[in-house]
Parts: structure tokens; C-alpha cells; sequence
């Protein structure tokens, strides 16, 4: 049984580098049934098991998002004294902007776009997926985002209703031929979650690297994304800060939420110790003091925890409403529930639950009445099938969608 031997020794060592406990459950199930399979038919069943549960998390993720966003349109600018009164419960339409149930917003299209924008550089058959990282070009993204604001591309309808000043000054900035880069507000009042509300494509697509660590090798990245419509470094740090929580709970899906968020900020202090060079960075680590102290944090009481559309706020709202629910459903009514800017922190704590408690822990009548639910999906399966492109189906009650 030498083949078999050598199985268990290669589960063992998966086991004791600390990998995803449920893919050693599937080799150990393969062994049981088959006694003749080879390394390499595990090495394979690996290989299928990781990419197709990478792509599951990120699908899961990006429909956590459109959906916390799609919750929280119609209830929008509402205060928490009037969400006490009239919670959301379930999805609704028309309200603040006069629009059908499940219509999602800016926040939504600008994440859109840059998943679109990450496609546009992936090659399946690359070895190495990172390759290409030196052909990234932020001014197709900006062309996007001008897409977007001036003709309704990546909208459920074909038709902006919702755009930050922020943003639209940067995209403006753009059309006048300023560099993608610069276009970017760098003062402190420039610090709106536009660039949080659209940088998951980013935690997904550097998916490999944020799993383990926060390096040099890609957190330029980060910061150069967020720099095309928020270039202050309060916002960098948030977007940095966000990934680092997602990326956190692709690797270590099996800890609890607390484990996964203090291994995330953990990563993040330290980097910012041991790599980080720019002082404008460092000068605003202690704006995020209060999530530094998971425990601490995660045990506030509702009434410090602000909602309002400034970075600092939207992000703390978002980790507090995933650190003290225990679904997605909770997740994202208490993150609407709170008041404000309910579409943009729907949608940063729907990303959160929906990559930790999976797509199917969204009510499927919510996932199946987003318009262009399925042409989303697909745009986040090839940002996450970076090695094989395998066949997937996500079941939403009568719904099947074959991606």
C-alpha cells in the first residue's frame, strides 16, 4: 500500500502546516473509498478542491456585498431613531431613491468595474497568476469608472443615481487629463469610504498573499487603487485594514470571526512596523485605535459605533456589525439597521459575512431578485480561478446558476 502510505503522510503534512481543514477531510474521505490512488490523483483532487473553494469564497463575498448594498439603497441618508422605529427586516424597493428591490448602487458598480478591470489582466494559463501585475493599468480603471458615471455601465439599469462628490471629483479630475493616480482627493476631508466601499476585487485578487502575511509586494497596490478617487492615507489604511480582514478569512475559514480579525490587524500593525516607509501612513495608525483591541472593540455599545459615510466610520461600523452577529442575515440588517450611509456599510460588512458564512447563508430570494446577479458572478470566478477553470453551480433555492 505504498501509494496509500504516502497519502496519509501527504495529508499529515497539510495538517501540520495548518491548511484548510475541510480539504483534508476530502483527501481522507478519496483515500477510504479508493486505496489505489496515486499522488498525483491527490495532487490533483487538491489542486480542484482549493481552486474551487477559493472561487466559492470570492463569489461569496462579491453577492455579500451587492446584496448588503441592494438592502441598504432604499433606506439610505434614513437616521437610527427611524430604523429603531421601522427596522429592516427584509429586502425592500423604491424609498430614497425610487427604485425596485434589489437594486444596488455606486457602491456596487465602482466594485463592479474593478473586477472587471482585474479581468482584463488575468491570464488562466499563466503559471504564475502575478505575472502580469507589471501591465496593470490604472487608467483603464479610471476609463471605467468614467463609463460608469457618464453613460450608466455596471448599473442594474443603465443609469447612475448615486455618486459621491468625492468620487465624481476625481472622475471630472480624470476627463481633464490629470494622471489616474493623482486624480484622487489627498486632503483630510477627501476621506469618504468611496475607495472602501469598491476595493474587495483587490483583497480576492491578491488572495495568495494576503492569506498568510501583509507585504511589500502588493500593498502598493492596494493604496494605488484606493489613490484614483481617495489618494488620502486614512483612506489607503482602511482599504489596507479591509483586505487584510478578508484575505484573513479565505485562509483561516475554520477560526472564529475574533480569531480572524485579530490575526488580520495583527499582520497589518506589523507591517506597518516593519515595511511601511511613508510617514503620512504611519502618522494615521492611531486613527484606528479602537479596532486595534478586537475584544475591546467588539463589546461597544451600539450607540458609539458612528454610521456615517466618513472612512473610519463605515469601517469600524462594518467590523462591529460582523464581529457581533452570528449570520449573514444579522450581519447586514444590523449594519442597515444602524442608519446613515446604510447602502455603503450594507455593503463592506455584506462582503464580510458573505465570504465568512458562504453564499448560502444569504436568503436566496435576496441573492435571485439582484439584476445581473449571474454576469457578477462570473466576473468574480475568473479573478479567483487563477489556476484551473472548473465548472461551478451556486444553488439559490429554484435557482441554479452555472458559472
Amino acid at each position: 500500500m505504498p501509494n496509500v502510505r504516502n497519502a496519509y503522510s501527504y495529508a499529515d503534512v497539510l495538517l501540520s502546516t495548518a491548511y484548510r481543514p475541510e480539504m483534508v477531510d476530502d483527501i481522507m474521505a478519496a483515500l477510504e473509498k479508493n486505496s489505489k490512488i496515486t499522488d498525483s490523483d491527490l495532487i490533483d483532487l487538491e489542486m480542484k478542491w482549493d481552486n474551487d473553494f477559493l472561487t466559492y469564497r470570492g463569489i461569496s463575498a462579491v453577492v455579500g456585498l451587492v446584496v448588503g448594498d441592494a438592502l441598504g439603497v432604499p433606506v439610505e441618508f434614513s437616521n437610527r431613531a427611524t430604523r429603531r422605529v421601522d427596522p429592516v427586516t427584509d429586502m425592500r424597493g423604491y424609498g430614497m431613491h425610487n427604485q425596485p428591490p434589489g437594486t444596488w448602487s455606486d457602491d456596487s458598480s465602482m466594485m463592479i468595474a474593478t473586477l472587471d478591470w482585474f479581468n482584463d489582466f488575468i491570464q488562466v494559463e499563466d503559471e504564475d497568476p502575478y505575472k502580469h501585475l507589471n501591465r496593470l493599468d490604472y487608467s483603464k480603471l479610471m476609463d471605467k469608472f468614467a463609463a460608469w458615471m457618464h453613460n450608466g455601465k455596471y448599473t442594474p439599469y443603465d443609469s447612475v443615481f448615486d455618486i459621491g462628490i468625492t468620487t465624481s471629483m476625481a472622475i471630472s479630475n480624470y476627463d481633464r487629463g490629470v494622471e489616474p493616480l493623482k486624480c484622487g482627493g489627498t486632503s483630510v476631508d477627501d476621506n469618504g469610504n468611496g475607495s472602501l466601499m469598491r476595493i474587495i476585487p483587490a483583497a480576492l485578487f491578491f488572495h495568495d498573499e494576503f492569506e498568510v502575511d501583509v507585504t511589500p509586494a502588493y500593498v502598493p497596490y492596494i493604496y494605488n487603487t484606493s489613490s484614483l478617487t481617495h489618494g488620502h492615507a486614512r483612506s489607503k489604511l482602511a482599504c489596507l485594514i479591509y483586505t487584510a480582514i478578508v484575505g484573513s478569512v479565505i485562509r483561516y475559514s475554520y477560526l472564529t470571526k475574533e480569531e480572524i480579525v485579530k490575526k488580520a490587524v495583527k499582520n497589518v500593525r506589523t507591517y506597518l512596523s516593519k515595511y511601511e516607509k511613508d510617514k503620512e501612513i504611519l502618522a494615521e495608525e492611531e486613527t484606528y485605535n479602537r479596532l486595534w483591541d478586537v475584544e475591546a472593540f467588539e463589546i461597544l455599545l451600539e450607540d458609539v459605533i458612528r454610521s456615517t459615510g466618513y472612512v473610519v466610520d463605515t469601517l469600524e461600523a462594518a467590523v462591529w456589525c460582523f464581529l457581533t452577529t452570528d449570520s449573514y442575515k444579522g450581519c447586514v440588517l444590523k449594519a442597515v439597521n444602524l442608519g446613515g450611509d446604510t447602502d455603503t456599510i450594507g455593503a463592506v460588512a455584506g462582503g464580510l459575512a458573505g465570504v465568512y458564512y458562504g453564499i448560502e447563508s444569504i436568503p436566496d430570494e435576496w441573492v435571485n431578485c439582484i439584476p445581473k446577479i449571474e454576469q457578477i458572478m462570473k466576473l468574480t470566478k475568473k479573478i479567483m480561478s487563477v489556476y484551473v477553470d472548473n465548472r461551478i453551480e451556486i444553488v439559490c433555492g429554484d435557482k441554479t446558476y452555472v458559472l
